[in-house]
């Protein structure tokens, strides 16, 4: 025996899928598993985080700023680290992952103007700003935003 081949024992795992308060022969009769009395033994238990009046402890700290739901995580390379690839190379956001160059692309990439190129690439991103773009067509290559 290894622990690659270990199992729970026949019988041992309980499905949660099985009706509550249906009488003692199914084990799960008469309290139907919410004990004797009290506030959580009956209807209308009191929603998550409530504290009996004390004031939750998510009301209790601070709030600050706001968190735009649309916002998308951009990960912005400098042109030079192009130059990792070999000329005439189709650069996209897959080929960066697997070059290294990125180490994870959320939303999208976008190529900046910081350093110099040297190869004549065809650059496939999600965007590029202005100066990149120029550097990227002054070494021969092409720019397209996907």
């Amino acid at each position: 025996m290894d622990l690659s081949n270990l199992s729970p024992a026949e019988g041992s795992r309980m499905n949660d899928n099985f009706r509550r308060g249906r009488g003692h022969g199914s084990g799960n009769g008469k309290t139907a598993g919410k004990g004797h009395k009290g506030q959580k033994a009956r209807s209308g238990a009191p929603r998550p985080g409530f504290e009996g009046g004390q004031m939750p402890l998510y009301r209790r700290l601070p709030k600050r700023g706001f968190t735009n739901r649309n916002t998308k995580v951009i990960t912005a390379i400098n042109v030079d680290v192009l130059n990792r690839f070999e000329d005439g190379t189709e650069v996209t956001p897959k080929l960066l992952i697997e070059s290294g160059a990125v180490s994870k692309i959320v939303d999208g990439v976008k190529i900046l103007g910081g350093g110099e190129l040297t190869k004549k690439l065809t650059v496939k991103v999600n965007a590029v700003s202005g100066s990149a773009k120029s550097k990227i067509e002054a070494a021969g290559g092409t720019v397209e935003v996907i």
